[in-house]
Formats: C-alpha cells, sequence, structure tokens
C-alpha cells in the first residue's frame, strides 16, 4: 500500500531485486519471482524529473557510448549489442532487465556509475531491455 518498493532476495539488498507498486501480489510470479523469499527491501523514492543515462559495451565507461532519455523494449534493437558492461544514469531512476521486453531478474539503478555490471547486482552483463522507473508504471 503506498509507493514504489525494491524488493530482495537476500539481506543488505543482495540477490534478486523486484520492483514493485502498489497493489496486490498473491504469489511471486505475480512480481516476477524466481522464489518466494523476500529478506530487504527498500522504498523507492518519487521521481518527477527527467532521465539520462548513458551505457558502454566495455568496463570502466569505455567502447561504444549510447545516450539513452526514453524506454528500450528491445537493447540489441537499439544499441547493436547485447552486453553493457558499465553505465552512467545522470538522471532519474532505471529498471534493467535480462530480457527483451521486460521480462526476467530486474535491476534498480538510482543515479550514479556503475564501472562494472556487478556494481548494479549482475554477473552477467547481457541486458534486454530497460526502462524508466516511474511512479506510474
Amino acid at each position: 500500500i503506498g509507493g514504489h518498493w525494491v524488493a530482495y532476495e537476500k539481506p543488505n539488498y543482495m540477490g534478486y531485486q523486484y520492483i514493485l507498486g502498489p497493489g496486490d501480489y498473491p504469489d511471486y510470479h505475480s512480481w516476477m519471482g524466481f522464489n518466494n523469499c523476500i529478506r530487504s527491501c527498500q522504498m523507492f523514492p518519487p521521481y518527477r524529473g527527467s532521465y539520462k543515462m548513458r551505457l558502454y559495451n566495455r568496463p570502466n565507461m569505455m567502447g561504444h557510448m549510447m545516450e539513452f532519455m526514453d524506454d528500450c523494449p528491445n537493447v540489441y534493437e537499439r544499441f547493436h549489442y547485447r552486453d553493457i558492461y558499465s553505465c552512467n544514469v545522470m538522471e532519474g531512476y532505471w529498471i534493467f532487465y535480462e530480457h527483451p521486453n521486460y521480462r526476467g531478474r530486474q535491476y534498480f539503478l538510482r543515479p550514479g556509475e556503475y564501472r562494472s555490471c556487478r556494481d548494479w547486482g549482475c554477473f552477467n552483463p547481457m541486458m534486454g531491455s530497460f526502462r524508466r522507473m516511474r511512479t506510474n508504471m
């Protein structure tokens, strides 16, 4: 009830991440969960500003760079790479998804530099889609 949340499978904001908005979630499948285990969570702060992010196909903000300000249902079609090794979130909050069309594992990114995919909790740099985290998803 109220607000948007990032729920984590493990304590200390580790493990699988799930983005939850207001509503009922009768089981873990309804939030695209891999299991029913939630050990930590934090509220997502409301944000109504602009969105901007730079993606790189190499670690440490190197390689080919593309700048985005909108949602991307298919990374390969827009970026011509499947691997996002690093990124700089300059404005807004974003969600990366493991598969195209906003499916699979979710990764919540707040403003800041992510020099490797491990910085956002991922061990495989292959991303399928991403979108802006908005309170009216």
